[in-house]
Protein backbone atom coordinates (compact mmCIF):
# COMPACT_ATOMS: atom_id res chain seq x y z
CA UNK A 1 0.00 0.00 0.00
CA UNK A 2 1.20 3.51 -0.76
CA UNK A 3 1.60 6.36 1.69
CA UNK A 4 0.28 8.77 -0.94
CA UNK A 5 -2.77 6.87 -2.16
CA UNK A 6 -4.76 8.16 0.84
CA UNK A 7 -4.80 11.81 -0.28
CA UNK A 8 -8.53 11.56 -0.94
CA UNK A 9 -10.92 13.31 1.40
CA UNK A 10 -13.11 10.74 3.19
CA UNK A 11 -16.00 13.22 3.19
CA UNK A 12 -16.20 14.42 -0.42
CA UNK A 13 -13.43 12.68 -2.34
CA UNK A 14 -11.50 15.91 -2.93
CA UNK A 15 -7.73 15.91 -3.06
CA UNK A 16 -6.12 16.77 0.28
CA UNK A 17 -3.21 19.18 0.61
CA UNK A 18 -0.99 19.99 3.56
CA UNK A 19 -2.11 23.32 5.05
CA UNK A 20 0.81 25.19 6.63
CA UNK A 21 -1.47 27.40 8.77
CA UNK A 22 -3.25 24.56 10.56
CA UNK A 23 -0.44 22.01 10.12
CA UNK A 24 -3.04 19.51 8.95
CA UNK A 25 -4.14 17.85 5.72
CA UNK A 26 -7.05 19.96 4.45
CA UNK A 27 -9.70 19.46 1.79
CA UNK A 28 -10.13 22.61 -0.36
CA UNK A 29 -13.76 21.65 -1.11
CA UNK A 30 -15.42 20.63 2.15
CA UNK A 31 -12.63 22.11 4.35
CA UNK A 32 -12.28 18.88 6.29
CA UNK A 33 -8.97 18.61 8.16
CA UNK A 34 -6.95 15.55 9.18
CA UNK A 35 -3.83 14.90 11.23
CA UNK A 36 -1.02 14.07 8.75
CA UNK A 37 0.70 11.83 11.29
CA UNK A 38 -2.30 9.52 11.67
CA UNK A 39 -4.14 9.88 8.37
CA UNK A 40 -4.05 6.77 6.19
CA UNK A 41 -2.14 3.59 6.79
CA UNK A 42 0.64 4.02 9.35
CA UNK A 43 4.14 2.69 8.64
CA UNK A 44 7.26 2.74 10.73
CA UNK A 45 10.60 3.61 9.16
CA UNK A 46 14.10 3.12 10.52
CA UNK A 47 16.75 5.77 9.91
CA UNK A 48 19.48 3.54 8.53
CA UNK A 49 19.15 1.84 5.16
CA UNK A 50 15.45 2.64 4.77
CA UNK A 51 14.46 2.84 1.11
CA UNK A 52 11.39 3.93 -0.78
CA UNK A 53 9.18 0.88 -1.24
CA UNK A 54 8.89 0.09 -4.94
CA UNK A 55 5.15 -0.25 -4.41
CA UNK A 56 4.88 3.37 -3.20
CA UNK A 57 3.02 5.49 -5.74
CA UNK A 58 5.76 8.09 -6.09
CA UNK A 59 7.21 9.45 -9.30
CA UNK A 60 10.25 11.44 -10.40
CA UNK A 61 9.79 14.41 -12.69
CA UNK A 62 13.10 15.18 -14.41
CA UNK A 63 13.75 18.60 -15.94
CA UNK A 64 15.19 18.27 -19.45
CA UNK A 65 17.04 21.59 -19.13
CA UNK A 66 18.87 21.38 -15.80
CA UNK A 67 18.38 17.75 -14.72
CA UNK A 68 16.47 18.57 -11.54
CA UNK A 69 14.87 15.46 -10.02
CA UNK A 70 11.63 16.18 -8.16
CA UNK A 71 9.83 13.58 -6.04
CA UNK A 72 6.06 13.92 -5.93
CA UNK A 73 2.95 11.76 -5.93
CA UNK A 74 1.94 10.05 -9.16
CA UNK A 75 -1.10 12.29 -9.74
CA UNK A 76 0.68 15.64 -9.52
CA UNK A 77 1.41 17.56 -12.73
CA UNK A 78 4.25 20.07 -12.20
CA UNK A 79 4.08 23.10 -14.49
CA UNK A 80 7.70 24.18 -14.26
CA UNK A 81 11.01 23.34 -12.65
CA UNK A 82 11.61 25.34 -9.43
CA UNK A 83 15.31 25.52 -10.25
CA UNK A 84 15.38 26.78 -13.85
CA UNK A 85 11.73 27.57 -14.61
CA UNK A 86 11.41 25.12 -17.53
CA UNK A 87 8.67 22.46 -17.79
CA UNK A 88 9.31 19.15 -16.08
CA UNK A 89 8.41 15.77 -17.52
CA UNK A 90 7.27 12.59 -15.76
CA UNK A 91 10.25 10.25 -15.78
CA UNK A 92 9.21 7.24 -13.72
CA UNK A 93 8.84 5.83 -10.26
CA UNK A 94 11.37 6.37 -7.51
CA UNK A 95 13.36 3.29 -6.66
CA UNK A 96 16.30 2.64 -4.39
CA UNK A 97 16.60 6.06 -2.72
CA UNK A 98 16.65 6.41 1.04
CA UNK A 99 13.65 7.83 2.79
CA UNK A 100 14.34 10.79 5.07
CA UNK A 101 13.99 10.09 8.75
CA UNK A 102 12.44 13.46 9.67
CA UNK A 103 10.79 16.47 8.04
CA UNK A 104 10.05 20.08 8.98
CA UNK A 105 6.58 20.90 7.59
CA UNK A 106 5.86 24.15 5.79
CA UNK A 107 4.73 26.87 8.20
CA UNK A 108 4.25 29.58 5.53
CA UNK A 109 2.01 29.21 2.50
CA UNK A 110 2.36 30.47 -1.07
CA UNK A 111 0.67 33.78 -0.34
CA UNK A 112 3.22 34.49 2.38
CA UNK A 113 6.05 33.63 -0.02
CA UNK A 114 4.66 35.95 -2.72
CA UNK A 115 4.21 38.74 -0.18
CA UNK A 116 7.81 38.40 1.00
CA UNK A 117 9.07 38.37 -2.59
CA UNK A 118 7.20 41.61 -3.33
CA UNK A 119 8.60 43.16 -0.16
CA UNK A 120 12.07 42.16 -1.42
CA UNK A 121 11.34 44.14 -4.62
CA UNK A 122 10.07 47.22 -2.82
CA UNK A 123 12.03 50.37 -3.59
CA UNK A 124 13.84 48.81 -6.59
CA UNK A 125 12.84 51.47 -9.16
CA UNK A 126 15.06 50.20 -11.99
CA UNK A 127 13.91 46.60 -11.80
CA UNK A 128 13.07 44.86 -15.10
CA UNK A 129 9.38 44.21 -15.66
CA UNK A 130 9.96 40.45 -15.75
CA UNK A 131 10.50 40.45 -11.99
CA UNK A 132 7.20 42.18 -11.19
CA UNK A 133 5.00 40.21 -13.58
CA UNK A 134 2.27 38.51 -11.54
CA UNK A 135 2.35 35.46 -13.80
CA UNK A 136 6.06 35.04 -13.06
CA UNK A 137 5.61 35.61 -9.33
CA UNK A 138 2.85 33.01 -9.25
CA UNK A 139 5.39 30.38 -10.37
CA UNK A 140 7.00 30.37 -6.91
CA UNK A 141 6.95 26.79 -5.67
CA UNK A 142 7.13 25.06 -2.32
CA UNK A 143 9.84 22.40 -2.34
CA UNK A 144 11.04 20.06 0.37
CA UNK A 145 14.80 20.23 -0.06
CA UNK A 146 17.00 17.28 1.02
CA UNK A 147 19.61 17.88 3.71
CA UNK A 148 22.16 15.78 5.50
CA UNK A 149 22.60 16.57 9.20
CA UNK A 150 25.94 15.81 10.84
CA UNK A 151 27.03 15.56 14.45
CA UNK A 152 30.68 16.02 15.29
CA UNK A 153 33.27 17.13 17.82
CA UNK A 154 36.15 19.56 17.31
CA UNK A 155 39.24 19.35 19.50
CA UNK A 156 41.00 22.63 18.86
CA UNK A 157 44.16 24.51 19.76
CA UNK A 158 44.66 28.01 18.31
CA UNK A 159 47.52 30.48 18.80
CA UNK A 160 47.23 34.25 18.30
CA UNK A 161 49.44 37.35 18.18
CA UNK A 162 47.74 40.23 19.96
CA UNK A 163 48.49 43.85 20.76
CA UNK A 164 47.24 46.52 23.13
CA UNK A 165 47.80 50.14 22.13
CA UNK A 166 47.64 52.99 24.65
CA UNK A 167 47.73 56.71 23.82
CA UNK A 168 48.31 59.68 26.15
CA UNK A 169 49.67 63.20 26.05
CA UNK A 170 51.35 65.77 28.26
CA UNK A 171 52.13 69.42 27.74
CA UNK A 172 54.98 68.65 25.36
CA UNK A 173 54.35 65.33 23.60
CA UNK A 174 51.84 62.74 22.40
CA UNK A 175 52.73 59.18 23.40
CA UNK A 176 51.84 55.76 22.01
CA UNK A 177 52.64 52.53 23.81
CA UNK A 178 52.17 49.17 22.09
CA UNK A 179 52.26 45.95 24.13
CA UNK A 180 52.60 42.56 22.42
CA UNK A 181 51.03 39.30 23.61
CA UNK A 182 50.98 35.63 22.69
CA UNK A 183 47.54 34.07 23.22
CA UNK A 184 46.59 30.42 23.32
CA UNK A 185 43.14 28.86 23.35
CA UNK A 186 42.34 25.18 23.69
CA UNK A 187 39.09 23.30 24.05
CA UNK A 188 36.59 20.76 22.83
CA UNK A 189 33.36 21.75 21.09
CA UNK A 190 30.49 19.42 20.21
CA UNK A 191 28.13 20.10 17.31
CA UNK A 192 24.72 18.61 16.58
CA UNK A 193 22.73 18.59 13.35
CA UNK A 194 25.04 20.67 11.19
CA UNK A 195 23.02 21.01 7.93
CA UNK A 196 24.34 20.59 4.40
CA UNK A 197 21.92 20.65 1.48
CA UNK A 198 22.06 17.44 -0.53
CA UNK A 199 20.93 18.85 -3.87
CA UNK A 200 23.48 19.93 -6.47
CA UNK A 201 20.86 22.24 -8.01
CA UNK A 202 20.84 24.68 -5.11
CA UNK A 203 23.79 26.90 -4.28
CA UNK A 204 25.04 26.16 -0.76
CA UNK A 205 25.36 29.89 -0.17
CA UNK A 206 21.63 30.30 -0.79
CA UNK A 207 20.56 27.57 1.62
CA UNK A 208 23.00 28.81 4.25
CA UNK A 209 21.68 32.36 3.83
CA UNK A 210 18.13 31.37 4.77
CA UNK A 211 19.20 29.35 7.79
CA UNK A 212 18.59 28.60 10.54
CA UNK A 213 15.70 26.18 10.61
CA UNK A 214 14.12 25.54 14.00
CA UNK A 215 14.94 21.89 14.67
CA UNK A 216 12.30 21.77 17.40
CA UNK A 217 9.73 21.56 14.61
CA UNK A 218 11.12 18.33 13.16
CA UNK A 219 8.59 15.53 12.87
CA UNK A 220 8.97 11.91 11.98
CA UNK A 221 8.81 11.64 8.22
CA UNK A 222 5.39 10.94 6.81
CA UNK A 223 4.74 11.18 3.07
CA UNK A 224 1.42 12.90 3.83
CA UNK A 225 3.36 16.12 4.46
CA UNK A 226 4.33 16.17 0.77
CA UNK A 227 0.71 16.73 -0.33
CA UNK A 228 0.49 19.92 -2.39
CA UNK A 229 4.28 20.41 -2.51
CA UNK A 230 7.24 19.13 -4.47
CA UNK A 231 10.12 17.23 -2.89
CA UNK A 232 13.61 17.04 -4.32
CA UNK A 233 15.49 13.81 -3.74
CA UNK A 234 19.16 14.00 -2.78
CA UNK A 235 21.78 13.65 -5.48
CA UNK A 236 24.81 14.30 -3.25
CA UNK A 237 25.74 11.49 -0.89
CA UNK A 238 26.47 11.93 2.81
CA UNK A 239 30.12 11.15 2.12
CA UNK A 240 30.35 13.94 -0.45
CA UNK A 241 28.57 16.39 1.89
CA UNK A 242 30.82 15.59 4.84
CA UNK A 243 33.59 17.94 3.69
CA UNK A 244 31.20 20.89 3.70
CA UNK A 245 30.00 19.97 7.19
CA UNK A 246 33.61 19.77 8.42
CA UNK A 247 34.31 23.19 6.90
CA UNK A 248 31.33 24.69 8.73
CA UNK A 249 32.41 23.09 12.01
CA UNK A 250 35.97 24.40 11.64
CA UNK A 251 34.77 27.92 10.78
CA UNK A 252 32.36 27.93 13.72
CA UNK A 253 35.08 26.70 16.09
CA UNK A 254 37.51 29.39 14.93
CA UNK A 255 34.84 32.07 15.35
CA UNK A 256 33.93 30.76 18.82
CA UNK A 257 37.55 30.78 19.99
CA UNK A 258 38.14 34.24 18.48
CA UNK A 259 35.20 35.58 20.51
CA UNK A 260 37.17 34.82 23.70
CA UNK A 261 40.04 37.15 22.71
CA UNK A 262 38.26 40.49 23.23
CA UNK A 263 39.96 43.39 25.01
CA UNK A 264 42.92 43.71 22.65
CA UNK A 265 43.58 46.31 19.97
CA UNK A 266 44.34 43.60 17.42
CA UNK A 267 44.26 39.81 17.38
CA UNK A 268 45.69 37.74 14.53
CA UNK A 269 45.58 33.91 14.50
CA UNK A 270 48.99 32.50 13.67
CA UNK A 271 48.51 28.76 13.93
CA UNK A 272 45.72 26.30 14.60
CA UNK A 273 45.28 22.58 15.13
CA UNK A 274 41.70 21.33 14.86
CA UNK A 275 40.94 17.61 14.93
CA UNK A 276 37.43 16.45 14.08
CA UNK A 277 35.63 13.38 15.34
CA UNK A 278 32.70 12.10 13.31
CA UNK A 279 29.30 11.46 14.83
CA UNK A 280 25.80 10.59 13.70
CA UNK A 281 24.48 11.55 10.26
CA UNK A 282 20.85 11.82 9.22
CA UNK A 283 18.87 12.42 6.03
CA UNK A 284 16.02 14.94 6.41
CA UNK A 285 13.84 17.33 4.41
CA UNK A 286 13.46 21.10 4.98
CA UNK A 287 10.83 23.45 3.49
CA UNK A 288 11.81 26.16 0.99
CA UNK A 289 9.94 28.39 -1.44
CA UNK A 290 11.89 28.71 -4.71
CA UNK A 291 11.50 31.01 -7.69
CA UNK A 292 13.59 31.26 -10.85
CA UNK A 293 13.28 34.32 -13.10
CA UNK A 294 14.91 34.37 -16.53
CA UNK A 295 16.18 37.78 -17.70
CA UNK A 296 18.74 38.79 -20.30
CA UNK A 297 19.85 35.14 -20.79
CA UNK A 298 20.55 34.71 -17.08
CA UNK A 299 18.77 32.86 -14.28
CA UNK A 300 18.01 34.83 -11.12
CA UNK A 301 17.14 32.56 -8.21
CA UNK A 302 15.21 33.42 -5.07
CA UNK A 303 14.63 31.32 -1.97
CA UNK A 304 12.59 31.68 1.19
CA UNK A 305 12.75 29.61 4.34
CA UNK A 306 9.36 27.89 4.42
CA UNK A 307 9.43 27.87 8.20
CA UNK A 308 10.77 31.32 9.21
CA UNK A 309 10.20 33.49 6.10
CA UNK A 310 13.83 34.55 5.70
CA UNK A 311 14.25 35.57 2.06
CA UNK A 312 17.30 35.89 -0.25
CA UNK A 313 17.87 36.61 -3.93
CA UNK A 314 19.82 38.85 -6.32
CA UNK A 315 18.18 41.49 -8.49
CA UNK A 316 19.47 43.11 -11.70
CA UNK A 317 19.02 46.67 -12.98
CA UNK A 318 17.07 47.51 -16.12
CA UNK A 319 19.62 49.65 -17.96
CA UNK A 320 16.92 50.99 -20.27
CA UNK A 321 14.89 52.27 -17.33
CA UNK A 322 18.01 53.68 -15.69
CA UNK A 323 19.10 55.54 -18.83
CA UNK A 324 15.55 56.73 -19.44
CA UNK A 325 15.36 58.08 -15.91
CA UNK A 326 18.73 59.82 -16.33
CA UNK A 327 17.74 61.40 -19.64
CA UNK A 328 14.39 62.47 -18.23
CA UNK A 329 16.06 63.96 -15.17
CA UNK A 330 18.60 65.81 -17.34
CA UNK A 331 15.83 67.13 -19.59
CA UNK A 332 13.84 68.27 -16.58
CA UNK A 333 16.79 70.08 -15.02
CA UNK A 334 17.64 71.69 -18.37
CA UNK A 335 14.06 72.91 -18.79
CA UNK A 336 14.08 74.30 -15.26
CA UNK A 337 17.34 76.19 -15.89
CA UNK A 338 15.94 77.68 -19.14
CA UNK A 339 12.79 78.74 -17.32
CA UNK A 340 14.77 80.35 -14.49
CA UNK A 341 16.96 82.17 -17.02
CA UNK A 342 13.83 83.49 -18.78
CA UNK A 343 12.29 84.67 -15.47
CA UNK A 344 15.48 86.36 -14.29
CA UNK A 345 15.89 88.18 -17.59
Amino acid sequence: MSDLKYFECPNCGGRLEFDSASQKLKCPYCEGTYDPDTFGEEKEYTIENTKWDESDELSVYTCKSCGGAIITDANTVATSCPYCGDPVVLQGNVRGDYKPSRIIPFALDKNAAKKEYKRHLKGKFFLPRAFTDEAVIDEIKGVYVPFWLFDGTANAQIWYDATKVRHWSDADYNYTETSYFKLFRSGRVSYEEVPVDASSLIDDRMTESIEPFDDREFREFNANYLAGYLADKYDISARDCKGKADERIINSTEALFASTTSGYSSVVPTHSRIMLSEGRQEYVMMPMWLLNVKYDNKDYKFAMNGQTGKFVGDLPLDKGKMWGFGIGLFAGISALLILLQYILI
